[in-house]
């Protein structure tokens, strides 16, 4: 079946972004590719872009998390859109716990993490950098995402 990867886009900051997700989540970067290494005469990058990111990759389980820095001429992103957001399929109530309660942490909280109507143990927060995640533990489909 195919996997679906979040990619995310940033103004500047995604290293501090995905560093923090790294911190939560664990794991390497597979992937780290700035604008710099791209550049050359037939791309020229401006130097106060040189270090952003173009590409990086934080693999997380069997997905991958990606994201880059928007180049400052394509305009900002969109800090506060609220189109999307990133689904986190927990594999214990524990893990939920520890997943809510660090990527929200400097964030708000838009759904406290508990037992949901539909019975599953959910939350949903907008994390530091206003990106919106929710967290979820079914403990029916437990061991069925394998």
């Amino acid at each position: 079946m195919a996997l679906i990867n979040p990619h995310i886009n940033f103004n500047g900051n995604a290293e501090e972004a995905f560093t923090f997700y790294k911190s939560v989540f664990g794991g390497e970067f597979a992937t780290v590719v700035r604008f710099k290494d791209l550049s050359g005469a037939e791309i020229p990058i401006a130097e106060n872009e040189a270090n952003k990111i173009m590409h990086i990759a934080l693999p997380i389980g069997n997905n991958t998390l990606m994201g880059n820095d928007v180049p400052e001429i394509l305009g900002k992103t969109n800090e506060n859109e609220n189109r999307s957001k990133i689904a986190i399929s927990a594999e214990s109530k524990e893990e939920a716990d520890k997943l809510f309660n660090g990527l929200s942490a400097g964030g708000q909280i838009e759904g406290p993490i508990g037992d949901s109507p539909w019975g599953s143990y959910f939350g949903c927060f907008r994390d530091k950098y206003g990106i919106e995640w929710m967290v979820d533990f079914d403990p029916n489909a437990a061991g069925k995402n394998n």
